[in-house]
């Protein structure tokens, strides 16, 4: 493409292969937008960072041609005589992002009012980056509002282009709302809106398809990166036709698609209980999964028996203790999960949820662990090869040139690129220098007035110390 806002560095693209795999060069084109408030800030740390430690693990061999592509209050400013309220996501930086596929970006600002969608949502929706990845790990002196932050260790796998976050809503007063609230009212027969004449509507989408390429890409994940579980989250005793059902699919990938490599958690009693005594019959092992099997109808019981005989039937493949070794496969409601990552942390390792449900999750374990200010994100498509990384905080527009605030999202976010690239040295001298300069208590602001004797340094300063402990 010929881009016209858009100067192009030396470099070459990255690209996807016939074999599923990015084809990196050494000196890759990387598309990036500052952000704005204290984007720039920590956008000039973090890439000094990023630049040090590949110049250092490669020995001058690879290096990053950085392309700045423009959005947010930056791109308006420059753009709006031209370009109106589209000078907020110029088309040029959605097919920089598209032709470049890997980019990275700091914070946006998306106008209140006036119809215009949230600028970080409509990049995800735009080229379908259906992952939001979000990893949570604690690092050792950062300061923390529980007892036991070192035990969260986990991977978040947020559908990233459904649910209610889709934007499918009507509000109350428009024809559109009572076109639709009739459609539902009299075509639909709804019984239960407890307000008609006042109500609001939205759509909640959950697919199929959607549902199955997000959990697909997390069991891949679980069995690469060596993890113990993936837990599928969703409100689905509630909400059966759209959570439920992301919960079934979500069994029917690992089942269908990852059977020799996955145990689900129900397989795991059943086979460990015919593990342990092998005359068990399936009525009896059913028995002992269902609590409250005695109760149960007849069909139910049929039903529980038929499950036992079907794990059963992994005994060759799964029996003897096999299925130990195996990726376990659960399902955890949503509620009950946000309350036992407190609690039971150390049961958690990789999470597939929807959109709302992974919002609430990713922010509540970034908490346990020292704040969004060093969560990282990443918003990935598996399948095309596109993804963009990005500091997970807000423009904190009140810090804006100070620098002040903490860059470590945008510089762990920068970690997760260098990783899908594959440059897993210089990612992980990044994360060793962390390490290192936390416990020397070089830290900025936010972490400085909770750590007792620590060193208060600024956001450029914070990078200096990363640069010098590589």
């Amino acid at each position: 493409m010929n881009y016209s806002r858009v100067s192009v560095p030396p470099g070459d693209k990255i690209t996807m292969g016939s074999d599923g795999r990015l084809h990196v060069p050494t000196h890759p084109i990387i598309p990036f937008i500052e952000g704005d408030g204290t984007g720039p800030d920590i956008w000039k740390a973090a890439v000094r960072v990023f630049d040090a430690a590949v110049a250092k693990a490669y020995a001058g061999s690879r290096k990053i041609s950085w392309m700045e592509v423009f959005a947010g209050e930056k791109s308006f400013n420059m753009f709006k005589e031209n370009m109106g309220d589209q000078a907020w996501l110029p088309e040029e930086t959605v097919e920089a992002y598209r032709e470049f596929l890997v980019g990275i970006k700091g914070p946006l600002t998306t106008p209140i009012g006036g119809g215009i969608r949230s600028l970080n949502v409509a990049l995800r929706q735009l080229l379908d980056l259906y992952v939001c990845l979000r990893p949570v790990r604690y690092f050792q002196g950062v300061p923390s509002p529980v007892k036991k932050p070192q035990d969260v260790d986990m991977v978040i796998f947020r559908e990233n282009t459904e649910d209610i976050y889709a934007g499918i809503e009507w509000m109350h007063g428009t024809p559109e709302c009572d076109k639709f609230k009739k459609f539902l009212l009299e075509e639909m027969k709804v019984t239960k809106i407890r307000f008609p004449d006042s109500v609001s509507l939205g759509v909640k989408p959950i697919s199929q398809e959607g549902s199955q390429r997000l959990v697909r890409a997390a069991i891949q994940y679980a069995l690469d990166h060596k993890r113990r579980s993936v837990t599928l989250v969703h409100k689905g005793n509630i909400m059966k036709f759209t959570e439920g059902a992301f919960k079934d699919w979500g069994y029917g990938v690992a089942i269908a698609e990852f059977r020799d490599l996955t145990v689900t958690e129900r397989e795991s009693w059943i086979i460990g209980n015919q593990d342990r005594h092998p005359g068990l019959s399936a009525e009896e092992n059913a028995r002992q999964i269902e609590p409250g099997y005695d109760m149960m109808t007849t069909g139910q019981r049929r039903n529980a028996v038929e499950e036992v005989e079907t794990a059963l039937r992994l005994m060759p493949t799964h029996g003897s203790g096999q299925w130990k070794k195996l990726l376990l496969i659960r399902d955890a409601i949503a509620d009950i999960t946000l309350q036992q990552v407190l609690t039971r942390a150390k049961e958690f390792d990789v999470i597939a949820t929807m959109n709302l449900e992974g919002d609430f999750l990713s922010d509540a374990l970034a908490a346990q662990v020292g704040g969004i200010g060093i969560a990282p994100g990443a918003n990935i498509n598996y399948l095309t090869g596109h993804a963009i990384f990005e500091a997970t905080h807000g423009t904190a527009p009140k810090y804006a040139n100070l620098d002040k605030v903490n860059p470590g999202s945008l510089i762990l976010s920068g970690v997760m690129m260098l990783e899908h690239l594959g440059w897993q040295e210089a990612a992980d001298m990044i994360v060793a220098s962390i390490d290192r300069t936390i416990s020397q208590k070089k830290v900025t602001y936010d972490f400085e007035r909770l750590m007792e004797g620590a060193t208060l340094v600024s956001c450029s300063g914070f990078a200096d110390a990363l640069i010098g402990n590589m």
